[in-house]
């Protein structure tokens, strides 16, 4: 129902994806999470995976030194993923996948 006034007041909140996650505070990065999770209908950007399961085994068995990322990395299970070259997000991911794409692919 497009013409629903909760539909389309959702679809005014949204934003036009990617942004400079820089630039986000941390509430806005929350909600800018939430969008690419619904975007992606729940997956994970990097392994495609649904963000409320593990990532599949090939990324779980991957070794990660977890001393090269912050005390807290691990709290939250779903992380918004940005390039550390251009600072834009890409998407919603499994914080373990996004510890595999900073170790392994440097993103």
């Amino acid at each position: 129902m497009k013409n629903d006034p909760i539909t389309k007041a959702f679809e005014d909140s949204r934003v036009k994806l990617p942004v400079d996650y820089t630039k986000l505070h941390w509430k806005e990065r929350i909600k800018i999470r939430e969008q690419y999770i619904d975007e992606q209908e729940g997956k994970c950007m990097y392994c495609g995976e649904l963000l409320i399961n593990r990532p599949p085994k090939k990324i779980m068995e991957k070794k990660i030194k977890w001393s090269m990322f912050p005390n807290n990395f691990r709290k939250y299970p779903i992380h918004l993923q940005h390039c550390h070259k251009t600072n834009m997000t890409e998407g919603a991911v499994h914080a373990v996948c996004n510890a595999v794409l900073w170790q392994y692919e440097g993103r």
